[in-house]
């Protein structure tokens, strides 16, 4: 990130974005052996049809999946497989995390909530 224009940052940010939700995640890991149809990742999750496809837009203005197109059904696939080693990078510094915590008997603690901000 270094060195990087604003412009190049916001772009930046705006992946990560992408990746925050929960959703768009399941979607990316039950892409991750093969491709899917639109109505089987919405069978999957859970969701509608029309809510899986705002998830795959977003993802897809974002380089992370591509869209084909066969007779009346669009397909997903995964465009960038290396969003799936820093998911893993991720997962794994959460999972030692929370060893940690463990052993510490802290886990599964509420957080504490940031002090209001003066107005």
């Amino acid at each position: 990130m270094q060195n990087l224009p604003d412009e190049a940052l916001a772009q930046v940010a705006a992946y990560f974005q992408a990746l925050s939700e929960p959703t768009r995640l399941r979607i990316l890991n039950m892409l991750r052996q093969h491709e899917r149809s639109v109505g089987e990742l919405a069978q999957l999750c859970g969701f509608s049809s029309a809510n899986v496809s705002r998830h795959l837009s977003l993802l897809t203005q974002h380089g992370l999946v591509r869209r084909e197109s066969r007779g009346n059904s669009a397909y997903y696939s995964i465009a960038d497989d290396s969003v799936y080693a820093l998911c893993d990078l991720v997962c794994g510094t959460l999972a030692r995390q929370f060893e940690r915590q463990m052993q510490a008997g802290t886990a599964f603690v509420a957080p504490v909530a940031p002090p209001p901000e003066a107005g």
